[in-house]
Order: C-alpha cells, then structure tokens, then sequence
C-alpha cells in the first residue's frame, strides 16, 4: 500500500516543479536574456513512480553565437550609418553647402573684372570671401566637434565593455561556486551570463571560448584577452602617441605600461563602428575640407600677388590658411621636433588629402608612409637637407638630425581650414591690375611672385634674360635693363656676374628659376629655335585695369586640387564620396539587419516563452497534480476499508 502512496507522492512533486518551471517561465516573457525552462521527468528506478530528471534550459549556443556575431555587426553598421549620415547631409546641403558660396566668391570676382575701380565691385568680392571662410571654419568646426564626440563616446563603451566584463568574471565564479554546492546548473545565473554576451556583442566583436562546456572566456580579434575564467583584464581608452586630439584603445601590458591597439583590431558592435567610421570616412572628409582650402589659399594668393592695387602695389596675400601639424613619437630616441611646417607653393600640386608617418632609417634618411592606404612616398618625391624634409606639397624643418628609429606623424591639412580667414579688409588694396611683366616661350607653366618681388626695379625698369639652347642664361646690361646680384636656380644661389652670365651648370628644361623674387619653370630652346628672351618688370597700371581680375576669375575652372580638378570638381567628387559610402552602409545595414531579425526568430522559436504553450502546460500539469492527488486518495481510501475489515 505504501508503494501506492509513494507513487501518488512523486507524480504530485513532479506536477508541482512542472507547475512551478511553467509559472516561471509565464513570469518571465518579457525578461530580456532569459530563456524559457522545461521540467525533464523520468522513471525512478528505485521505486515506482516518476522522478525530475532536470529543469532544463532551452539555449542553443550555436544559434547565440551566430545571432551575437550578427548583432555585432548591425550595430556597427548601425552606429556608421548614424554618424556618415550627419556629413552627408551636411556636405549636400544646397544652401549650407560649399558649392554655392565658392560660385558666388567667383561671380563676385566676375564683376569686378567689369568694374575693377567701383567700390560696390570690391566691397561685394570681399563680403562673400569673409562668408565662404566663414562656411570653411564652421565646416572644420563641425567636423572637429564630431571628432570629439567620437573621442568622448569611445571613452563611455570602454567604461561600460569593463564593467560587463568584470560581471562576467564575477559570474563565472558564481556558477562554479554554485555547480559545486548543488551539482546542478543555475538556469538564472547562466541566463545573465549569456546576457551580458550578447550586450558585449553589441558594443565590439568579441571571441568566446568555453572552457571545459562550463567558464566563459572572453577575447578581441587579435586574442588579447578580455575574461579567463574569473580574472578580467580592462580595456583603456587613452590618448594615441601620435595624435595628442585622438582617443585610442590600448591596455595595460604585464610590466604596467601602456599598449596602444591597431584602430582595425574592432571591427564590430558600436565601439568598432565609431572608430572604423573615423578611419574611413571623417578623417578622410576633414582632409579632404583642408585640402580644399588650402589649394584655394595657395592658388588665390598666389595669383593675387601676381596684381596690382589701387596704390600701385604688389598685391598681398588676400587669404591666410593653417598650417600642416607634425607629432613627434614619445619613444623617439633623439630630442629632434619639427621647429616649422609649411606648405611649399611650389609644389602645391602634390599636396594629398591624406595623413602621413615618417621614420629614419640606420642611414638617417627618411622614409614616408601615407596613412590612407599605406604606401611608401616614392624616394624621389622625397628631399632631406640640412634639417628640411620637403614632400607631398609640405616642408617640415627639425631641430637637429633625427636618431635612427625616430618616428613622427604628419597631418598636413587636418585642421588647416580652422584658420582660413580672409586677410584683406581696405578695398584699394584688391588687387585686380597687373603688376608682373612676364611673357616668355622660355617660361614653361605659371609664374609665382613672392611678398616684395621686383623691389629691385623701379616702373620703367626690367630685367632682360636670355636663354640660348646650351643652357646659359644672360642679363641684358641696356639702358633700363637691371641685373640683380643673384638668382635662384631650383633653390640653389647663383651669383650673377658683371658681364650678365651666371656662376654655375647650365640651365636645363624644367628647372624653377627665381628672379628678384618672381619664380618660374625655364624651357631651354632647342638648336633650331636658338634662344628665348624674356623682359620682366613691373606692368604699366591703372584703376581701369582688370588683367589680375580676370586671372583670379578663371582660377575656377583651373586644375588646383592635386593639379587634377578643379575647387567644383574636387568638392563635387567629395559629395558623391560620402554620399555613396553612405548608401552603401544604409545597403549593407538593411541587408544585415534582416539577416539579425531572422536568427532572432529563430533563437526565440527555441528559448523564447509561447505564452499560448505555457497556458497549455498549465491546464496540463493541473490536470497531472490532480489525478496523482486522486492516487492518493484513492490509496487512502483503499487503506481506510482494509483498516475495517479488521474491525
């Protein structure tokens, strides 16, 4: 009779946990990360009746693992998309844009070659130079005020990724702990576990080891470790070596120092996202902004300085621009900085949009790296003298000679749109005359005039050059013909003898000759041609001359991006940039995000809670308990009537 009894028992202590995992399961639908229990109910082979096997947890590791890896990636795609959207729509806006300020900078220039003596002409021309600079520094500000916003948004997932992994190892003892004590799995604990799993996932990618099917351990990419077992390891957002405005990831190594990471170690989750739009896109975008004015500036002033004022002066720069910022490596051996860096004018056409490291090698040369996509500077783009390091459109002077292994950073139009002001504020001092005399076969390209050229001559004076096919160059020594007492032939100083010839090599095709500060690029003629004569002064002017301002005008259409677009064409080509790597992340975020909500589907078909299911098995399990009571009763019933048999 008593096996009746235990078997009743059982069944009743079986419905009551079934009962219990149901309600639990009810109780938690909308719990995130918990996955819903089902009662394992087995044949007690000791004695009749049922026994609870287990409460078993419906979790499917291999479909969590794919849903977290695609989760990393949504996010990522996600925090991309929201960041690239702000300059997309920044840079196409049609009023805000740039596009329509430097039309109307040039239209204004338009009608000043109409009127180059009306103050209503020269007043308009520099209204709308004081507003394209304007939109150029508000531009840069933008930008550089997104860039700080990374920095600060790096530095809070970094804070929270070490606060889910410290609960993570915290966890792992507190499951081991717990399996010690009971022999059983806590469903509750291993549910927050896998919780805060899939929150990591959403902020970088991560890799997950499960040791011995039981700790979790947790790595980046590149297998520095984040969790083992119960000891975590924190991540640091700290600022980069070689960009002090730049927050970097990094870690503390064993020995207690600082170790920055790669910025393509994260690839996922939003810290990834952030920082792989940083790399791809603002930086680019910031450069390429910086890019663009200082080929405007250089262009622009260049040209302006080839006119003449209302005062029958040079004309001055008409615009100022920042200039290129170099980083010098913490772990350099030497004490050599970059005292200088400037833009070289003359080679304003190689000037890249891009950023650049530089090392010296055992023999102290230099070797120089673009950071855009990693190849070397070709050597002979390269010159290195006396302390001056000159490539890619940049000088940059240095202390003293660097050691060998000395690294520094280059970023050579970064933030150079920041100080892009107009410099020129009296309307006389426009200068849209000609001032400089030059027109030569002998001059091959354009001619640049420094601050101060021709202060060797007076109005009626010039300086007569010939050049014949062997190279030698000649002063005319004529009533009104000037000879100055040297000359620059590709930077080097030749001394102009009495007779009119110059000390050194002959002159060959291509070499920049710099006379009384006015520079061009010599063409040598050949033995049929016999030779070139040039007359170089200082034009005859008036208020009525419009020959500079017609120069300036048609700057617009000329190729002063990189010698290879024009400003229109160079902003255009960066529009369409942006706004195609922005389409293409909007694509590949919808094509991911759906990916992402089918692996859900499928997760939450096995953890999640039916609620439908869940009233079923009440009714069910209900149904369970109450037959077994009837056991029960039934055996007490039995029981009792034998009881009075006796009786």
């Amino acid at each position: 009779m008593s096996t009746i009894f235990s078997v009743g028992l059982s069944g009743l202590n079986a419905a009551q946990n079934a009962l219990n995992t149901t309600s639990n399961n009810i109780s938690n639908v909308y719990t995130p990360g918990y996955n819903r229990e089902l009662t394992i109910l087995g044949q007690n082979r000791a004695d009749a009746g049922v026994q609870v096997n287990d409460i078993q947890r419906q979790f499917n590791q291999y479909v969590a693992s794919q849903l977290n890896a695609a989760t990393s990636s949504s996010s990522a795609l996600q925090t991309y998309e929201n960041q690239i959207s702000q300059i997309d729509n920044l840079l196409a806006d049609r009023d805000a844009g740039l596009a329509p300020l430097m039309q109307n900078f040039f239209s204004s220039l338009e009608d000043l070659a109409g009127a180059p003596s009306d103050p209503a002409a020269r007043q308009g021309l520099l209204g709308t130079a004081d507003t394209l600079t304007a939109q150029f520094r508000a531009f840069d500000g933008y930008l550089e005020d997104m860039q700080k916003g990374i920095n600060g948004q790096i530095a809070d997932e970094v804070t929270q990724i070490n606060n889910t992994t410290e609960q993570l190892a915290t966890l792992n003892r507190e499951i081991a702990l717990s399996r010690a004590r009971s022999g059983e799995a806590p469903n509750g604990l291993l549910n927050q576990r896998d919780r805060l799993i899939a929150e990591l996932s959403e902020r970088m990618d991560i890799r997950l080891n499960i040791q011995d099917g039981k700790s979790y351990n947790i790595s980046l990419p590149n297998g520095q470790p984040l969790v083992a077992g119960t000891n975590h390891y924190r991540l640091q957002a700290m600022e980069s070596p070689s960009d002090p405005q730049r927050t970097v990831l990094g870690y503390k190594d064993s020995g207690g120092k600082d170790v920055v990471l790669p910025e393509d170690t994260i690839k996922g989750g939003t810290l990834g996202g952030l920082m792989t739009f940083r790399a791809e896109t603002l930086d680019k975008t910031q450069n390429q902004i910086g890019q663009l004015a200082v080929s405007l500036v250089t262009g622009f002033n260049q040209q302006h300085r080839l006119g003449q004022d209302l005062d029958g002066e040079q004309g001055a720069d008409f615009f100022s621009i920042g200039q290129p910022q170099a980083y010098s490596l913490p772990r350099n051996i030497s004490g050599a900085e970059v005292v200088e860096a400037s833009f070289d004018e003359a080679n304003i056409n190689k000037l890249r949009a891009t950023d650049y490291s530089i090392r010296f090698d055992a023999a102290g040369d230099p070797q120089v790296t673009r950071k855009d996509n990693g190849q070397a500077v070709p050597a002979a783009e390269v010159s290195w003298e006396n302390e001056v390091l000159s490539f890619g459109g940049i000088k940059l002077e240095f202390s003293e000679p660097p050691a060998s292994g000395d690294r520094y950073e280059v970023q050579p139009v970064r933030r150079a749109a920041a100080n892009f002001e107009s410099q020129i504020g009296d309307l006389d001092k426009i200068a849209a005359g000609s001032f400089v005399t030059a027109s030569s076969d002998m001059i091959s390209g354009q001619v640049r005039a420094e601050s101060g050229a021709l202060s060797g001559l007076e109005a009626d004076e010039l300086y007569a050059i010939t050049l014949d096919s062997a190279g030698e160059l000649t002063f005319g020594l004529a009533a009104g013909q000037e000879m100055p007492a040297t000359i620059l032939v590709d930077g080097e100083e030749r001394t102009v003898a009495a007779d009119g010839t110059i000390s050194g090599a002959p002159v060959s095709t291509g070499a920049t000759l710099t006379v009384d500060g006015v520079s061009f690029e010599a063409m040598v003629p050949s033995a049929a041609q016999g030779e070139f004569t040039l007359d170089l002064g200082i034009t005859a002017s008036g208020t009525g001359d419009n020959r500079n301002a017609l120069a300036l005008q048609n700057l617009q259409s000329e190729a002063l991006v990189a010698g290879r677009a024009s400003l229109s064409q160079a902003y255009a080509g960066m529009v369409s940039d942006v706004g195609n790597r922005a389409n293409i992340v909007k694509v590949n975020l919808d094509a991911r995000q759906g990916l992402t909500d089918q692996l859900k589907a499928v997760q939450q078909s096995e953890s999640g809670v039916n609620l439908d299911e869940e009233a079923a098995n009440l009714i069910r399990y209900q149904q369970f308990y109450s037959a077994n009571a009837r056991v029960i009763d039934t055996a007490s019933t039995v029981f009792d009537t034998i009881l009075g048999l006796r009786n």
